[in-house]
């Protein structure tokens, strides 16, 4: 790997008071210059795929004595159907409830042999299980993996369901009340169309957690499961031929499974603006945009990515010195990409502070973006987020394994764009883009189709601390005077009596 390397020219400007020739011209003082070349990211590695379909790619760095085991299944929340929702999740956490040849729990093992950044994670494209290994524990984790792979469906049991169900679905109740922990239930049928594979949660709901059935569940790891759906990266104290061996001796004997159809783009671009105001356990209004936009592993998205960093990434983004600093309306502000196979979203927010009015918070919000939409970013503004980028993805890359690291990424370009090294092209056109890029892609997509989230404080209700005397009940007071209205008293022609009261 190349790391990025930043270079500066620092000029020297003498403290003294010598006097200057009233003829001669003095030229400014130089400031520091930034190169603004950047250099590219590269992550080597070997890729070869078994007969058994499965993808192994390995890569190696042998500056400690660690490999990275991450395996990545090219399934997530998007497969699922309504009413069946969550599984994907839930089938991650029954993975780590042993396998047909290992009684007890997944992590015992690995925690024995020194394993760390030991965990699993589902999204609504993938899933994925990893650990780093010390070297010499490597058999034990690919032992592990490989079994819950092809050795898993005879392990799957009523009691196994039932717990890991009550699991998820805590888990769920944790999330929910966390601070503005509702805004993730309520964005995705909001954002798009009934049936589209994000318009639900990954975690899924409590309805349709209860409906999952033991069929069901083994039903979902015979048709995703398989070895032709699943990449295995090894990164670190590891060679390619080592790596080959590994990979055959304990993955070649497993089935492939079934072929997946695989769903192309579904952006379900908005068209018009959209408001849900809900209440929460929150202390400050929040108020959150949405836009829909293209997928990962496009040119635009990643010119959006950089649009994002300028509107919202850290107290130098506009959005934060003008709400924050300036006109100090908001105690937060930010922005980011929140990338995916079919489609991406646009997310910019601002949490109000107390006093201050929301629809001026949304005001602004909507004018920094149409500002960036017909002016761009400043080439200083774009070159701080381009290194901003950079700087953290090779502080990540530093790692071999857990979220951000080389597996991890090797992993990512693989199951997404179909070659470990296609984040190259990615890089290169974060690399490459220009001031007008970044404008125009946010002209196209940032316009006046977008969601509006708005997440308030619940109204607080209190009882009065003032009561009445309850030590005895009170006395009538004195009797209220009747006040009757006079009556007139006539006779009609036909002689009707009537008696006319008025009030």
């Amino acid at each position: 790997m190349r790391f990025i390397v930043l270079l500066f020219v620092i000029v020297a400007v003498g403290c003294g008071s010598t006097p200057v020739p009233p003829d001669e011209v003095v030229a400014e003082p130089t400031k520091p210059q930034m190169v603004q070349d950047l250099p590219s990211v590269e992550v080597k590695f070997t890729k070869f795929v078994l007969d058994n379909g499965l993808r192994v790619i390995v890569h190696e760095d042998r500056k400690n004595p660690l490999v990275a085991v991450n395996v990545w299944y090219h399934v997530g929340s998007k497969d699922e159907r309504s009413g069946r929702t969550g599984f994907a999740h839930l089938f991650e956490h029954l993975m780590f409830q042993g396998s047909e040849n290992f009684e007890g729990e997944y992590f015992e093992p690995l925690e024995r042999v020194g394993a760390t950044d030991l965990n699993g994670t589902t999204n609504r494209d993938r899933t994925n299980y990893f650990q780093t290994v010390p070297t010499n524990g490597l058999e034990v984790a690919l032992w592990m993996e490989s079994d819950r792979m092809g050795h898993f469906q005879g392990a799957i049991t009523q009691e196994r369901l039932d717990e890991q169900r009550g699991v998820v679905q805590n888990e769920m109740r944790q999330g929910m009340n966390r601070p503005y922990g509702k805004a993730r239930f309520v964005i995705p049928p909001n954002t798009y169309p009934a049936g589209h594979p994000y318009s639900w949660t990954t975690i899924g709901s409590m309805e349709d957690l209860n409906a999952a059935s033991l069929d069901d569940v083994k039903t979902w790891f015979k048709d995703y499961y398989g070895a032709s759906n699943a990449v295995v990266v090894l990164a670190g104290d590891i060679d390619p031929d080592t790596g080959r061996k590994l990979a055959e001796k304990y993955f070649g004997h497993i089935q492939p499974g079934p072929a997946v159809e695989r769903r192309g783009p579904w952006v379900a671009r908005m068209t018009e603006r959209r408001e849900v105001r809900i209440e929460d356990e929150v202390p400050q209004e929040r108020v959150l945009f949405s836009f829909n936009v293209p997928q990962y592993g496009t040119q635009t998205v990643e010119h959006l990515r950089l649009a994002a960093m300028v509107l919202g990434n850290g107290k130098n983004s506009r959005l934060y010195k003008r709400l924050v600093y300036e006109e100090q309306l908001a105690t937060r502000a930010s922005a980011y990409v929140w990338t995916g196979e079919i489609g991406s979203q646009f997310v910019v927010y601002a949490d109000t502070r107390a006093g201050a009015d929301p629809n001026q918070v949304e005001q602004i919000l909507r004018e920094e973006i149409d500002n960036l939409r017909s002016a761009g970013p400043t080439p200083d503004e774009l070159m701080r987020a381009k290194m901003s980028f950079f700087s953290t993805t090779v502080s990540r890359l530093e790692r071999v394994g857990g979220f951000g690291g080389k597996s991890d990424l090797l992993a990512r370009s693989e199951v997404y764009l179909g070659n470990p090294g296609g984040f190259v092209q990615l890089f290169e056109w974060l690399r490459s883009s220009s001031e007008e890029q970044i404008r125009l892609a946010a002209e196209e997509w940032l316009g006046e189709g977008y969601f509006v989230l708005r997440v308030a404080p619940r109204q607080k209700f209190r009882a009065n601390s003032i009561s009445a005397d309850r030590s005895k009940l009170p006395q009538p007071g004195a009797a209220p005077n009747l006040r009757l209205p006079s009556l007139e008293r006539f006779t009609l022609s036909n002689g009707v009596k009537v008696v006319f009261a008025q009030r």
